[in-house]
């Protein structure tokens, strides 16, 4: 009989961060970041994990993945993964409770890992120790002063030789304007920088390949979200009519729809804290792999770093604005991106410690 950790009861918190600034994407706008933070102990060692989703999912956490998982061993984490996946019943999971279980699913593996006194990346087991970071702002709301100062910080400051900056403004009625701000961000990054974009689902079919095409002349790379997530069809065709990689898959809440989105993509992403943990995201990296596709972890950095130095088919993480202020406040041990890749090798665990005292004026739940 081997001896087992039972995990104890865990407790989630609710915060509400306001943004820096006014911010928009091609679907919604917003000026508050929500994120709920899950810790979970067993033994001597306490585990966190988070997701970025309204205070509800905190209820998830505590009413119906709590009572399924307290008492586990913590280094059976697909047992707890499972016992998660059948305490949410009909009610997922997906949306809200998919971001539930991640955040718990986090906590564990953070958790596992601090128990053995390992890394994150040596219990998984690496396959780079560096893990390349793309920038990622450039806001439909920021004015053309802002953008420059964003992305010359990333490129001339931190040496990140990738950025990316969001396109489809006003749902799409702007094109103009959209590729106006594409011209404005290739004259600050220069002709070497890697420029993608993201149109966050904002245009039509016929829309996305002409837009496709006057991005190419503009040396975009990266065309991520060109139509809506409901529009798979619409996806392929774009993919198939651009010259610039077309990506999506960040706002997938289960393998199932990775599954489906992969083949229609050039490079598939995944986000640990909506999809299913870093249980799932490991998943969603090996399915890629079988497309011949690599893997773009999908916001949250320092939720997906670890995870990411260890598989192989990894393009990179994204190195987002928001979710990079947020994580900055709540932990202590953040990475630094300097030179374009992180190195998740800096204590146990994930390498974070929640700053408790310090967020708690944000709470809200």
């Amino acid at each position: 009989m081997k001896n087992t950790v039972p995990l104890r009861t865990p407790a989630a918190g609710a915060y509400t961060v306001p943004t820096d600034a006014p911010e928009a994407d091609g679907s919604h706008s917003w000026d508050t970041t929500s994120v709920v933070v899950v810790e979970i102990g067993a033994g001597d060692a306490t585990g966190t994990g988070w997701t970025y989703a309204p205070a509800i999912a905190a209820d998830v956490v505590r009413e119906l993945l709590a009572p399924v998982v307290t008492g586990l061993d913590a280094l059976d984490i697909p047992a707890a993964h499972e016992a998660m996946r059948g305490a949410l019943g009909e009610a997922g999971p997906g949306g809200l409770t998919a971001c539930a279980l991640s955040a718990l699913d986090i906590a564990l593996w953070d958790l596992k890992a601090r128990l053995l006194e390992l890394p994150l990346a040596r219990l998984l087991g690496a396959a780079q120790d560096a893990v390349p970071v793309y920038g990622s702002g450039g806001f439909t709301t920021y004015h053309d002063t802002h953008l420059a100062a964003q992305l010359g910080g990333w490129v001339h400051g931190q040496r990140i030789p990738r950025v990316k900056i969001r396109i489809g403004e006003c749902g799409g009625h702007a094109v103009l304007r959209d590729l106006a701000r594409v011209r404005a961000a290739r004259q600050v990054i220069g002709p070497r920088t890697e420029l993608y974009v993201s149109a966050g689902g904002a245009y039509t079919r016929k829309q996305a390949v002409r837009v496709g095409h006057a991005l190419a002349e503009l040396e975009v790379g990266w065309f991520e979200a060109p139509v809506p997530r409901e529009d798979p069809a619409g996806l392929g065709l774009v993919r198939d009519r651009a010259v610039c990689d077309v990506t999506a898959g960040g706002h997938a809440d289960d393998l199932a729809e990775l599954a489906r989105t992969a083949g229609l993509v050039d490079c598939l992403q995944a986000d640990a804290t909506r999809v299913g943990g870093l249980t799932a995201w490991l998943r969603a990296a090996a399915l890629a792999q079988a497309h011949g596709l690599e893997i773009s972890a999908y916001g949250a950095p320092h939720a997906h770093a670890a995870a990411a130095a260890c598989v192989p088919n990894l393009r990179h993480i994204e190195w987002f604005h928001d979710h990079v202020r947020v994580e900055s406040m709540f932990f202590d041990g953040v990475l630094d991106p300097t030179g374009g890749v992180v190195r998740p090798d800096g204590g146990i665990g994930h390498g974070l410690r929640l700053r408790a005292e310090e967020i708690e004026e944000y709470r809200v739940a």
